[in-house]
């Protein structure tokens, strides 16, 4: 049986009101069309609603029943509602964030900050994911936002709405800043010094073991870990020549707790992007925040 809601909605109206007069107020309608509607739903439904009396109308046996149900669904259309607005205003939401965590620290922390500084009633979700597992995860609409390494492919079923460049380099501690003195040849680096490289599996290895490769370099380091963050430590403490992102210690540079290696063979700059998927509707929690990275 398909019966328009919009009579269901009249007949809740003049059943909370207990009024023909005082609904099509509330309504802003009149009087006949709203008794014209609850005739309607009457025959639609095959029963009697309403006892008319001098009064106003009293619900039926059969009313009373239906007015229950009919009064949950609509507290629960209002509720509805009310939830989709406070989304659309930003009391409500949520966005998820995917990104390594070196970039995240380094480039996204400050937008994030800004973030939750204007929106503090939305939930953020950071999950660190290797790129590939990014492109996936916003494939699979698992996630809003990606920043990702743009050297992966991505099918095109992605929209890159900002890019930055980010530089890999070589690092050491005080133990071995003697190699910083002059140029040295990659080759005679991987030789002649412990290399300490992030594990295998995530993005930035494969970057750096292509790099290698292109130089005719298959390098098995002495050291792999799990972060950046240890990779900075560990060079600090003269356990090796540690490949990290330069843009994200330049701090360490300056104060010279970490040196710079100059190689001969520079390695590439790489570009990281922050996507979306394309296509699929964004919600105001996550358009919101796209605008403030644009900015």
């Amino acid at each position: 049986m398909y019966i328009n809601l919009e009579l269901y909605r009249i007949f809740y109206i003049t059943a909370k009101l207990g009024s023909i007069s005082k609904a099509a107020k509330e309504l802003f309608t009149s009087q006949p069309a709203v008794s014209q509607s609850i005739k309607l739903l009457e025959g639609k439904l095959g029963g009697q609603l309403f006892h008319r009396t001098p009064k106003g109308v009293v619900l039926t046996l059969e009313g009373e029943v239906l007015f229950k149900y009919i009064e949950q669904g609509y507290g629960l259309m209002q509720t509805a509602e009310r939830k989709f607005l406070e989304l659309k205003n930003l009391n409500l939401g949520k966005i998820r964030i995917a990104v390594c965590s070196a970039v995240c620290k380094y480039h996204l922390m400050k937008y994030i900050e800004i973030y939750n500084l204007n929106y503090p009633n939305i939930k953020i979700y950071i999950q660190d994911k290797s790129s590939y597992e990014i492109v996936k995860g916003l494939e699979s609409g698992e996630i809003d936002i990606g920043i990702l390494n743009m050297h992966i492919e991505t099918n095109n079923s992605l929209n890159v709405i900002k890019r930055f460049k980010i530089q890999d380099c070589f690092v050491v501690g005080d133990k071995y800043k003697e190699i910083c003195e002059k140029q040295i040849s990659l080759r005679n680096l991987v030789h002649a010094y412990p290399i300490i490289l992030l594990e295998k599996g995530g993005n930035t290895r494969d970057y750096i073991d292509k790099y290698f490769s292109s130089h005719g370099l298959e390098v098995v380091p002495q050291i792999e870990l799990s972060n950046m963050e240890l990779m900075i430590e560990f060079a600090k403490r003269g356990l090796g020549v540690s490949c990290v992102i330069k843009d994200y210690m330049q701090k360490e540079l300056d104060q010279k707790q970490l040196y710079e290696i100059f190689i001969k063979e520079k390695i590439p700059e790489r570009i990281i992007g922050i996507a979306i998927k394309k296509d699929i509707p964004m919600s105001t929690a996550a358009q919101r925040f796209i605008e403030l990275i644009e900015d």
